[in-house]
C-alpha cells in the first residue's frame, strides 16, 4: 500500500490489471511507444510469483523493467513465515539485478536499477522493498543520479580494415535485429542498406526498421522453417553478410552457424557474442547506428543485386503465406492490414497465426509489430495492445489472438473496458493447438492435449462489457474492423478458420 500511494503521489499512474503476467506485458507496451522503462508492481509471496513469465519474457526480449514488490520487514524476516520466499533467489536468473533495499539504500538503488535496466543490452531488475523500509523511502530526496552513456565506436583502423571488406563484397546482404531497434538505429540502417546497395532481411523484433514495402527489404526471419529456408537461401548466396545489432535469441535451430566459411561477416552488437549461435570474422561492441553510420563513409555501392533478384524472393515468400487466399489464416492478416490505418500497430500471440502473421503483415516504422519473439510465451498480445493504446491513445492498435490464448486471461478484457481503450481484437478460431498439432503430425505421434471445445467470444465480449461479432470471409472482416476502430472498448472479433488451417505454410 505504501509503494501504490507513492507511485501515484509520484506522478506515475497507477493501472489495475486482473493478472501481474499481463500488467507486465500492459507495461512493456507502454515502452515500446515512449521508450520510458516499464514499471511492473507486485505484491508479496504470490503476487510476484505470479510474474515469473512475463520478467523471463523480459529478460530474452530485451525489456527494460523495473520490478517492485514488497517483502517483510528486516525484524520479522528470520521468524515470520506466512507467504514468505525468497523473491530474489527466485528471480535473479531471469533479471540483470535483483536488490534487497535496506535502510538507507533507497535513493542510490533505485538510480542504480534504472542505470541497469537501460543501458547496455536492456533488461528486468528487481528491487524487493521490505514494509518498514517503504515507510523510510518517504523521506528520501535526491535528483536522480542515472547518466547516459557515451556513444561507443570502433577505432580507425577498425573501421578501415571492415571498409575494405565492404568495397570487395559483389552480394552483400544485411541482417538486421533487435538491439537496432532498442537503439534507435533505424535511419542508419536504411542509409547503410541504400549505400551498400544491400537486401535487408530482420528478425520479427526489428520488422520496420526500413519500411517493408521498399523494394529490398526482404521481411522477417527466424521463426518459420519454410520461409526461413528462402531466406537462408539469400544469405547463402552472399559474400559479406553485416549483422546490424543482431540478437540471435529470436532465432530458431535452423539459425545456429549460418554463414559459411568463404563469406565476411561483420557482427555490430552492443555486447560480446557469448552465445556462439554464430561466428563472424569481424566483431565490434560499439554503437550500431554510430558504427554503420563511420562505415557509410566509404561505400561504394557495387552491388550486383539487382530489383529482379528481391523481387523473385518476395514472390517465393508470398507463395509460402498464401496472402492471396479467399479464407484462413493468411486472408484475416492480409485483409486486417489493408482494413489497418498504415500507423497501426499490431501484436500478435504465440502460436501459428504469429508466424503467418509476421510474413505478411507489413510494418512500416520499427515496432509496428510487437510480440514475444525471444521467449515466444503466449498470453501477451491482448495486454500489449493495452499498454501500447494507453501510452498514445490516439494511435490505431490490433491485437491477434489464437482461442487458446485468449482462453488464459480473458479477465483483461474487463481492463479494456475500465480503461476505455478501443482496440481491435482478431481471434483465430479453430478450436485446436494449431502449432503444436502440426509438430506432433510430422512426428508421427497422435493428436493429444491439443483439441479443445469452441467459446461463444461474442457472448463473452457482451457480457465482459465489449463488442462481438463472429465473422466467416473477408468483406464480413473488413467491416467488423473498421467499425471496431470506432469504438471505445475492445471488439472481439471471432475469424472462423476451421482445424488444420496452416499446414503446408509455416
Amino acid at each position: 500500500m505504501q509503494l501504490v500511494g507513492a507511485l501515484n503521489e509520484a506522478g506515475i499512474a497507477v493501472h489495475l490489471v486482473k493478472h501481474e503476467n499481463c500488467g507486465g506485458f500492459m507495461a512493456e507496451g507502454t515502452w515500446h511507444a515512449d521508450r520510458a522503462p516499464a514499471v511492473l508492481f507486485a505484491t508479496i509471496g504470490p503476487g510476484i510469483a505470479n510474474a515469473v513469465n512475463v520478467v523471463a519474457n523480459a529478460w530474452q526480449d530485451r525489456v527494460p523493467m523495473i520490478v517492485l514488490t514488497a517483502s517483510v520487514s528486516s525484524k520479522n524476516r528470520h521468524t515470520y513465515t506466512h507467504q514468505v520466499f525468497d523473491h530474489r533467489a527466485l528471480f535473479a536468473p531471469i533479471t540483470k539485478a535483483a536488490f534487497l533495499v535496506e535502510p538507507g539504500t533507497g535513493q542510490v538503488l533505485i538510480d542504480k536499477a534504472l542505470a541497469i535496466a537501460t543501458q547496455g543490452r536492456p533488461g528486468p531488475v528487481l528491487l524487493d522493498v521490505p514494509v518498514d523500509v517503504q515507510l523510510e523511502l518517504a523521506s528520501e530526496t535526491g535528483q536522480p543520479r542515472v547518466q547516459s552513456q557515451g556513444v561507443t565506436v570502433p577505432s580507425p583502423a577498425e573501421i578501415a580494415r571492415a571498409q575494405s571488406d565492404l568495397a570487395q563484397a559483389k552480394r552483400p546482404v544485411v541482417l538486421a535485429g533487435l538491439d537496432t531497434v532498442n537503439r534507435r538505429g533505424a535511419n542508419s540502417v536504411a542509409a547503410f542498406c541504400e549505400g551498400l546497395i544491400a537486401p535487408l532481411i530482420t528478425t520479427y523484433k526489428a520488422k520496420g526498421v526500413v519500411p517493408e514495402d521498399q523494394p529490398h527489404v526482404l521481411g522477417g526471419a527466424g521463426l518459420s522453417p519454410l520461409c526461413d529456408e528462402i531466406l537462408l537461401k539469400v544469405i547463402g548466396n552472399s559474400d559479406c553478410v553485416v549483422l546490424a545489432g543482431y540478437d540471435p535469441i529470436e532465432m530458431r535451430v535452423g539459425w545456429q552457424q549460418p554463414f559459411h566459411s568463404a563469406q565476411t561477416v561483420i557482427d555490430i552488437g552492443v555486447e560480446p557474442n557469448r552465445h556462439f549461435m554464430h561466428q563472424a570474422t569481424t566483431n565490434f561492441t560499439s554503437d550500431v547506428a554510430a558504427t554503420l553510420d563511420l562505415l557509410a563513409t566509404e561505400l561504394s555501392g557495387l552491388s550486383t543485386w539487382s530489383a529482379t533478384d528481391h523481387a523473385a524472393t518476395k514472390a517465393a515468400l508470398a507463395r509460402v503465406a498464401r496472402a492471396y487466399e479467399d479464407w484462413g489464416p493468411a486472408a484475416i492478416v492480409d485483409e486486417a492490414r489493408q482494413a489497418s490505418p498504415r500507423n497501426t500497430i499490431a501484436t500478435a500471440d504465440s502460436g501459428a497465426h504469429r508466424i503467418v502473421l509476421s510474413q505478411i503483415w507489413q510494418c512500416y516504422e520499427p515496432g509496428g509489430l510487437l510480440q514475444s519473439s525471444g521467449f515466444c510465451t503466449m498470453g501477451s498480445a491482448i495486454p500489449l495492445a493495452v499498454g501500447r493504446k494507453i501510452a498514445e491513445p490516439d494511435r490505431p492498435v490490433v491485437a491477434f489472438v489464437g482461442d487458446a490464448g485468449l482462453e488464459m486471461y480473458l479477465g483483461e478484457l474487463a481492463t479494456i473496458r475500465d480503461l476505455s481503450l478501443g482496440i481491435p481484437i482478431v481471434v483465430f478460431v479453430d478450436e485446436q493447438l494449431a502449432l503444436i498439432e502440426l509438430k506432433q503430425r510430422g512426428l508421427g505421434l497422435d493428436a493429444v492435449a491439443v483439441d479443445f471445445s469452441a467459446t461463444n467470444f461474442t457472448a463473452v465480449a457482451h457480457a465482459l462489457g465489449g463488442s462481438g461479432i463472429d465473422v466467416h470471409n473477408r468483406v464480413e472482416l473488413r467491416g467488423a474492423l473498421r467499425d471496431a476502430f470506432d469504438r471505445d472498448s475492445f471488439t472481439l472479433i471471432s475469424a472462423h478458420i476451421g482445424s488444420r488451417a496452416y499446414e503446408g505454410r509455416i
